[in-house]
């Protein structure tokens, strides 16, 4: 039978992850950079240039908005070489790619500063077999099933429900209402946005010829998602039918976003809102798929294609070329489809 762990209730301050001050030096270590000025300075929370206050960290990109920076309330400016000779008494973080500081340094002050944001909420629902590691927060009403693994300083929101033989690794946010289905597998440092579900039975029929009915296919493979993934909001993930559907290390998904059975997505792939994904399809690494698109059943991305929003890939197509766009339904190369639209456009006229 199930339990609940009768763990004293933990007020949402300590849910909250707050973000830990740190020193500019500190920040400026962990991401590679160097401070002019004030090192010792404490870095408090981040902003945009027009809302920040007074302990909050910036970045500029460009020369010609450095002066906004300075004049801003911000505390400390991550921006690039171009502000090493700048005079006053602003202290700066100097990065070669300050928009990617400025990310690494937010990851860090957001960072746990101690073990308060752990535990386990009074009327969330653990089976008794289920293993919590330490520094684990599980909130209000979620349910662990038989059998899951909940590896260190996961935090698990409201509402989740994480099925039974389910595996979360190290490190892993999940917000609330996200529903993991049994024997799926999340690697360490896995963000899921609210309302995804994982590991749901993929979209598989076979159709009785003589009596025109459609009969379920078994879906019985299984969902396996790597370290570093994010999944956005109410997207969903099918298992494979009979063998496996992956996530590979870094891919990044945006909302709404559907992945088919036995899908193939590889390290570093990005894939916008609302794109639809058929099954057995292969997506190499480095891809990025623009919004809307849409892909038939076992095409194939080549590494570091890039296709444009609400492109269409034909069934079994393969599209290949590093660094090459792709645009339309059917997809093709970019410079192709907009000589396509200028000659219809030129037809247009003359008609």
């Amino acid at each position: 039978m199930p339990r609940c762990y009768t763990v004293e209730a933990m007020t949402p301050q300590q849910l909250a992850r707050a973000l830990t001050p740190r020193s500019l030096s500190e920040l400026a270590e962990a991401v590679g950079g160097r401070v002019i000025g004030d090192g010792h300075l404490k870095i408090s929370g981040i902003a945009s240039i027009e809302s920040a206050r007074p302990g909050d960290l910036v970045f500029v990109e460009d020369e010609k908005h450095l002066a906004s920076a300075l004049r801003s309330q911000a505390s400390g400016v991550i921006a690039g070489p171009f502000a090493t000779s700048t005079s006053g008494n602003r202290a700066l973080l100097i990065s070669d790619h300050p928009k990617l500081a400025f990310a690494r340094a937010a990851r860090l002050l957001r960072e746990p500063s101690g073990s308060s944001n752990s535990g386990v909420h009074a009327t969330a629902v653990i089976h008794r077999s289920a293993v919590i590691e330490p520094g684990v927060s599980i909130a209000e009403r979620a349910v662990v099933g038989e059998g899951a693994q909940i590896g260190e300083n996961t935090h698990i929101a409201a509402g989740c429900v994480i099925g039974a033989h389910v595996t979360l690794g190290r490190n892993c946010e999940l917000y609330p209402n996200v529903t993991i289905y049994p024997g799926t597998t999340l690697g360490s440092g896995v963000i899921v946005h609210a309302g995804a579900v994982l590991g749901s039975d993929g979209f598989g029929y076979v159709r009785d010829g003589k009596t025109g009915r459609y009969e379920k296919f078994p879906q019985a493979g299984r969902l396996l998602i790597e370290d570093d993934v994010e999944i956005g909001a109410n997207a969903t993930i099918d298992r494979g039918a009979l063998d496996e559907t992956r996530i590979r290390r870094g891919a990044k998904i945006d909302n709404l976003v559907h992945i088919g059975h036995n899908c193939q997505i590889g390290e570093d792939v990005v894939i916008a809102a609302q794109t639809g994904l058929s099954g057995s399809i292969v997506i190499e690494n480095g891809a990025v798929l623009g919004g809307q698109v849409g892909i038939g059943e076992r095409a194939r991305i080549g590494e570091g294609v890039m296709i444009g929003g609400q492109g269409g890939v034909l069934p079994n197509k393969i599209l290949r070329g590093k660094g090459m766009a792709f645009w339309g339904t059917p997809a093709q190369p970019l410079r192709e489809y907009l000589k396509q639209l200028a000659t219809l456009a030129r037809l247009a006229r003359k008609s």
